[in-house]
């Protein structure tokens, strides 16, 4: 919410600025405002004044000692300008200000390796992207080194392993082998290095509980998810899980990844998930619609929507607006669109197929899960069979986990 006199934060954002310091992660779910949160605690850390955060008259910081500001986000986000309207009502901007003379850059984590040699500044990592032992982890430990920063993430960890590069950046451990050596039992008898069990893990809860700074957000929208359960080709799906081959190129599928595809193009293909969208559509005239595969987005462009419904798409081939007008599709492919854009327009979205990330699912659900939504009332729909791998997608999605193709095909 901006004032016309300043920036005016909710309650549980104001809550979340006071309980924040360097090094945090500031946890929030899609559509709470954490960019807006972070950006007023940059705020005061420079030096701005806390009235200015609930309507009162913007003071600008003190422009001799204010640092550097680095915002680190998904290349959606810095393509879409998403940050740069955040930045607005603090009067602040990437290019030249006539207020400000510190730097302001907002960049993808594809290029954070530019910035491991800053020094005295402030970052912003937006969407937790610290995990593993990659060139990113090595970046960012690098960078909190020498900065101030703090982390935005939706989904701060699945795991305990999730959090070590956190911990490291924090002083908590020196390193990843400190860590592994206090917490981490390997399984016996595996191929491969496979957590068995984490150990002394009532230090983990305090470590975490001393850094994770959760903002008490209650949606102003009730969110309805309803599964819809359609048919598929019972014979074809069987006939590919026994004899291996795929049916439209006529060859033999070698790869777990290839055999799944398959299973789920016999799946989502099915006429009933087509007539499925259309009845929704006679309720719900205005819709988002996500996807997974191009052979969905041909399915989806060729129904026989009702007279007078516009179609758009956002994928990687188009990027197309939002519809206007009193019926709409709108086609989203998940890796395209499920995150840094917002609608307001509509309160349905319809999942034609399940994507394997229960964190892409969430972003996606947030795309119309925002505090400006003038709806009280949402509505999801995931279309899916009682297909094995629908139903194995669905364990894992429920799990808040990632769907293994590995896994399911070797049972």
């Amino acid at each position: 919410m901006v004032s016309a006199m300043g920036i005016e934060l909710h309650d549980y954002q104001l809550e979340a600025v006071k309980k924040m310091k360097n090094g945090c992660i500031l946890c929030g779910g899609v559509g709470s405002g954490k960019s807006r949160t972070a950006l007023s605690y940059y705020y005061l850390q420079q030096d701005g004044d806390p009235d200015s955060l609930t309507g009162g008259e913007y003071t600008p910081m003190d422009d001799v000692s204010i640092q550097d500001l680095y915002i680190i986000t998904t290349a959606r986000k810095r393509d879409t300008l998403e940050w740069e309207g955040e930045m607005t009502p603090f009067l602040m901007t990437t290019g030249d200000s006539k207020l400000y003379r510190h730097k302001v850059v907002v960049d993808s984590w594809n290029n954070i390796g530019k910035y491991a040699d800053v020094g005295g500044a402030f970052f912003i990592f937006d969407e937790q992207r610290v995990v593993g032992s990659g060139a990113w982890v090595k970046a960012f430990l690098k960078i909190a080194k020498h900065n101030n920063w703090i982390l935005l993430s939706a989904t701060p960890g699945d795991t305990w392993s999730d959090y070590i590069p956190v911990f490291i950046a924090n002083g908590f451990y020196k390193n990843r082998t400190e860590f592994t050596r206090e917490h981490i039992v390997y399984k016996r008898f595996s191929k491969f290095p496979q957590v068995d069990r984490y150990v002394n893990t009532k230090r983990l809860v305090r470590l975490r509980d001393k850094i994770l700074v959760d903002m008490d957000f209650h949606r102003p929208a009730i969110s309805h998810h309803e599964d819809v359960y359609v048919g598929y080709d019972i014979s074809a799906y069987k006939n590919i899980q026994r004899n291996r081959w795929n049916p439209w190129e006529d060859k033999p599928i070698e790869t777990a990844g290839e055999l799944c595809y398959s299973l789920r193009k016999v799946v989502n293909s099915d006429d009933s998930r087509s007539i499925a969208v259309l009845e929704l559509l006679e309720k719900h005239p205005k819709a988002i619609i996500f996807y997974n595969f191009d052979y969905e987005l041909d399915i989806l462009k060729s129904l026989g929507y009702l007279p007078g419904t516009e179609i758009a798409e956002w994928n990687g081939h188009k990027h197309q607006p939002l519809p206007e007008g009193n019926k709409w599709v709108y086609l989203v492919q998940y890796t395209a669109g499920c995150e840094g854009w917002n609608c307001v327009k509509t309160d349905t979205i319809i999942f034609y197929s399940q994507n394997y990330s229960y964190k892409v699912m969430a972003q996606a659900s947030g795309r119309i899960d925002r505090l400006n939504t003038p709806y009280t009332d949402l509505y999801y729909y995931h279309l899916k069979s009682r297909s094995a791998i629908d139903i194995a997608i669905s364990r894992a999605l429920d799990a808040k986990k990632k769907f293994n193709e590995g896994k399911f095909v070797n049972g």
